[in-house]
């Protein structure tokens, strides 16, 4: 992956001449003033990592080369991947977060090993998979050095129960290799998120992810029947059926967890047989409380399509890539547009797409044909680039996102979009901010919000306090922080305020039991102490 932006740098591209002046005609984007620090001209301190430490270690591991304090490996283990992340990396700002070593564990037992010898050497330990967290998860609060532990390594599938529709896989498996492990049993785990291309089981677990096919498939969380978890205090396994009543389900508390309480080796998930076909169409509806009322009406009554998104006004205007519609100033687009899709088989498949188009139409939608879902489906883990080209031409681009119930959704869009634009044009970087429903439930949903503006003077700055803003308008409209982005360091003081003194006394406790040393991933989910 590319150390200062997102995937494989061959895929890069630089914007069109046409929409970098769209940009600077309607948000006032100029030029970057530097260019990105080269790789190899990064000013890299040398390792703090004590020489008894280094032979310690690489004894656990069982060779030198698992304990890696090269440069280019430790900047390429640094932060992960939000646009402050990038726009930091880009200045070859590495402070407080560039680990004095990456380890690279093959085994459960060797994760042990390396997690004891952590806390005894005074170093803390951050698990990283692909690298792709986006709210902080990957930059600890420590005043000491700490390591990343690569999961690289552990990257096996170890069972496979068809009969029981089940699969064991280690936690590094990045998604596409774990497709292919299952496909070649004729299985899937319909688990899709922007991410996919570099993220990893482990982190999909640890994060509750959520794909962009969940209404059919479900979020990750819903997926996982058993993980095992290794801790500087031993072992914790958990799941030994579907479903228990033997008391409250300890998966769920280590199912999101972000590394704060242990490393996940290994995840047992259900699977479903490969689709035989899937197909993907498009809507429009006049107003984004249409389309919404819509959704709604699929996701209580049914029939529920397996991907089913809908796009806000802006975003379907900036989605149609008509850059003089943008530049006129008139951001206004002709209603917004939805995404259909249905995986399964033949049959299944045709008769929810019969059936959901007839709720379609009657909540005032109107087909759009194939096209629209073929773009989407064309396009969808494309974003991450078009940020970097955004980011290269001058602009800044982010993305939020929360969720709710039905009942305050439009009150919740219309406080965090607010938020967002008066923050950044008071700061003299007016945005445009656009909405899509992402992911749709029987009783809410939730939204995902772009936003794309000047880079500014200090543009880690301005975001900062927007992002502030943003989240303080989420929990006032009574949404949750994080849908599926998790909590990392970025969201951790508004996540707390969510649980409640109570409840962040009790997540102390449960930290302070696995991990008494404060070894795991210092300042996630609760505060460094």
């Amino acid at each position: 992956m590319l150390w200062s932006g997102w995937g494989d740098p061959e895929r890069a591209a630089p914007l069109p001449d046409a929409v970098t002046g769209v940009l600077r005609d309607l948000l006032g984007v100029k030029p970057r003033g530097a260019a990105t620090v080269a790789l190899e001209d990064l000013a890299v301190p040398a390792s703090p990592l004590t020489p008894d430490a280094h032979r310690a270690l690489a004894a656990a591991l069982g060779d030198d080369a698992h304990v890696r304090t090269d440069a280019e490996t430790r900047v390429r283990h640094t932060r992960g991947k939000s646009t402050p992340d990038l726009l930091r990396m880009r200045d070859g700002d590495l402070a407080a977060a560039l680990p004095a070593a990456v380890l690279l564990p093959a085994t459960h037992d060797e994760v042990l090993a390396v997690l004891r010898l952590c806390a005894a050497h005074g170093l803390a330990a951050v698990p990283f998979g692909g690298g792709t967290s986006v709210v902080g998860g990957l930059a600890p609060e420590t005043r000491g050095p700490f390591v990343a532990l690569d999961l690289r390594r552990m990257n096996r599938m170890l069972d496979l129960d068809p009969v029981s529709r089940t699969a064991t896989l280690q936690p590094g498996l990045r998604a596409p290799q774990a497709e292919a492990l299952l496909a070649a049993h004729g299985f899937t785990l319909g688990h899709f998120p922007q991410s996919y291309e570099w993220a990893t089981i482990g982190g999909f677990a640890a994060t509750r992810s959520s794909g962009q096919a969940s209404a059919g498939y479900g979020r990750f969380d819903e997926m996982v029947l058993a993980l095992t978890l290794a801790t500087p205090e031993g072992t914790l396994d958990t799941g030994r059926a579907p479903r228990s009543a033997a008391g409250p389900d300890l998966r769920q508390l280590l199912l999101g967890s972000e590394g704060a309480f242990g490393v996940i080796t290994s995840v047992t998930v259900r699977v479903r047989p490969v689709p035989q076909t899937r197909s993907y169409e498009g809507w429009s509806f006049p107003s984004f409380d249409a389309g919404a009322a819509a959704l709604r009406r699929l996701a209580q009554d049914g029939p529920r399509p397996t991907v089913l998104r809908l796009s806000d006004e802006t975003e379907t205007l900036v989605g149609l890539a008509n850059p003089e519609a943008i530049g006129s100033g008139e951001l206004k687009a002709d209603g917004c547009t939805a995404v259909a899709g249905y995986e399964g088989t033949e049959e299944d498949t045709a008769y929810r797409r019969e059936r959901a188009a007839a709720v379609l139409r009657e909540c005032g939608g109107t087909p759009l044909g194939e096209e629209p879902g073929r773009r989407w489906a064309h396009g969808r883990y494309a974003a991450p680039y078009l940020r970097d080209a955004l980011l290269d031409a001058g602009a800044f681009a982010e993305t939020l996102e929360t969720a709710t119930f039905w009942s305050r959704l439009p009150g919740l869009y219309a406080a965090v979009r607010d938020a967002l634009t008066a923050t950044l044009t008071e700061a003299g970087t007016p945005p445009l901010v656009m909405c899509h429903i992402s992911h749709v439930y029987e009783n809410g949903a939730s939204l995902y919000f772009t936003v794309v503006s000047a880079q500014g003077e200090d543009p880690v700055a301005h975001w900062t306090r927007a992002k502030h803003a943003a989240n303080e308008a989420i929990l006032a409209a009574g949404g949750t922080i994080s849908h599926h982005h998790g909590v990392g360091t970025d969201h951790r003081d508004w996540y707390l305020r969510e649980a409640g003194p109570l409840g962040t006394e009790a997540l102390r406790a449960v930290k302070h039991r696995l991990d008494p040393r404060g070894v795991l991933n210092p300042g996630v989910l609760v505060p460094a102490e």
